[in-house]
């Protein structure tokens, strides 16, 4: 079923080398590709929709766009989707749940920077603005709030710690501190109360290490979009 309760359930675990892996599509091409694979819950990637679009990453794509991005994809696949709206594009919370519900996602991606600047938002304040936004939204819409401290800030545990703890407390229903380092991983899971996001990268550690470290959920970020994009260059350069 297609609903927030349904999509949050997928979050527990009893084989901690088994998270939720949930691959990030851009469109209905590539989310049909990944619902006939398999996979129980697809999420959008805002920088590949962008790309796709012709609009940069970090804000660059219009919201009228975005959502209607997200809603093709919604309505091409019988799957859950959670939307990634990245720092929710100045819209007010009321807005954004109800666009989302619109569009037909379950659950939302928030992060907690201003791309740019290149920085992260007061940590209080930001739990303030996702604490509206997890009570416009109830239990219609798994809130997963991303951490960029490791991004733009000062890549600490600590860190991470405290705006997990404050967003937890505000509402979010995921953590999500991309590009935590993978040994470092277990650190901040055993801090906080709720699931923990891993990002996977060309490279990195496999999804199974990543649950096995401690990640409930497992997300690809535009990867799958830079492959298959490279994938068609290869072929038209022949």
């Amino acid at each position: 079923m297609k609903t927030a309760e349904s999509f949050l359930a997928m979050h527990d675990r009893t084989d901690f080398d088994e998270p939720l892996v949930i691959p990030n599509v851009w469109d209905a091409g590539s989310a049909r590709a990944c619902a006939k694979a398999g996979f129980p819950a697809l999420a959008t990637s805002s920088a590949a929709i962008a790309a796709s679009l012709g609009y940069e990453d970090g804000g660059g794509t219009p919201p009228d766009e975005m959502f209607a991005a997200i809603a093709r994809i919604v309505r091409s696949v019988d799957v859950p989707v959670t939307a990634d709206i990245e720092n929710g594009y100045g819209l007010a919370p009321k807005e954004i749940v109800e666009r989302l519900l619109e569009a037909g996602a379950v659950g939302c991606n928030l992060e907690d920077s201003a791309p740019q600047a290149g920085e992260v938002k007061d940590a209080q304040e930001h739990a303030n603005w996702l604490a509206e936004v997890s009570v416009s939204a109830g239990d219609r819409i798994v809130l997963n709030a991303r951490i960029d401290t490791f991004l733009y800030g000062d890549k600490s545990v600590e860190s991470a710690v405290r705006r997990a703890r404050l967003y937890i407390e505000a509402g979010a229903d995921v953590i999500f501190p991309i590009l935590a380092p993978a040994e470092i991983l277990p650190d901040i899971v055993v801090c906080v109360s709720r699931p923990v996001n891993a990002l996977w990268w060309p490279g990195g550690a496999s999804p199974k290490d990543l649950g096995t470290l401690g990640a409930a959920r497992v997300t690809f970020g535009a990867a799958l979009y830079t492959r298959a994009l490279d994938a068609a260059l290869n072929m038209v350069e022949r």
